[in-house]
């Protein structure tokens, strides 16, 4: 009797730990690792930033003044910009807009009349992007369309001043390098060529001035991505 009785518990006891396996019930800890860091990767989406820079360059005046047709200008630029990006996956394509304010100028006694100053006021760029993205870092290409108000300015030994204004449209291209700091946090180094092209300013003392602007711009900036 005290053999059934021992007999029948063990037979029990293994219906249940068979019927437990069938269950898939374990004691196993999970191995799934609580916490996995993500690194700062990633570049689709939209965003915004502000920029500074520097610029030197020509600009060329047709009838020249002074006897001079090309002539050296530099100055400063502060703006901003917004775009998008399309992550393939190692290739990141995209489009980026930029508004910039600037001091771009070049002055020249102009003989009995004075002195002249042709000078970009107001700039801007609208652009394709493209790059190759090593993680946290993209090197890019760039290459769009440009524009920008100028200002032709004679001052007259009177301390008279006439000015004309007027826009100008041309093309840019350049190459950048960008560098995520954060996932929604970069920060970027880019040179720009920048082609305004000519313009005529009408009614000035010294009669009609053709000024064509070209200049390269260096500039630092900083974008945060939404």
């Amino acid at each position: 009797m005290k053999r059934s009785a021992i007999a029948l518990s063990a037979i029990l006891a293994l219906s249940a730990a068979a019927h437990a396996a069938d269950l898939g019930w374990s004691s196993a800890p999970a191995s799934s690792p609580i916490y996995s860091a993500t690194p700062a990767s990633g570049w689709g989406g939209f965003y915004a930033g502000i920029n500074g820079g520097y610029t030197w360059g020509t600009t060329s005046t047709n009838p020249a003044i002074m006897g001079a047709v090309d002539n050296n200008s530099s100055g400063w630029t502060l703006g901003g910009q917004l775009g998008y990006n399309y992550d393939m996956g190692g290739f990141v394509i995209g489009g980026e807009a930029d508004l910039q304010w600037a001091n771009i100028a070049y002055g020249a006694p102009a003989g009995v009349f004075g002195d002249f100053k042709a000078s970009t006021d107001v700039f801007g760029t609208a652009r394709i992007r493209a790059g190759a993205a090593f993680g946290q870092v993209m090197p890019y290409a760039t290459l769009g369309a440009a524009f920008g108000r100028g200002t032709a300015t004679l001052t007259n030994n009177q301390n008279v001043v006439t000015s004309q204004s007027a826009n100008h449209i041309g093309w840019t291209a350049g190459v950048g390098l960008e560098a995520q700091a954060t996932p929604n946090l970069s920060f970027k180094a880019e040179y720009l060529y920048v082609d305004l092209g000519k313009q005529s300013y009408n009614g000035l003392p010294v009669g009609n001035v053709e000024v064509t602007q070209r200049f390269s711009v260096i500039r630092a900036g900083v974008n945060y991505k939404f």
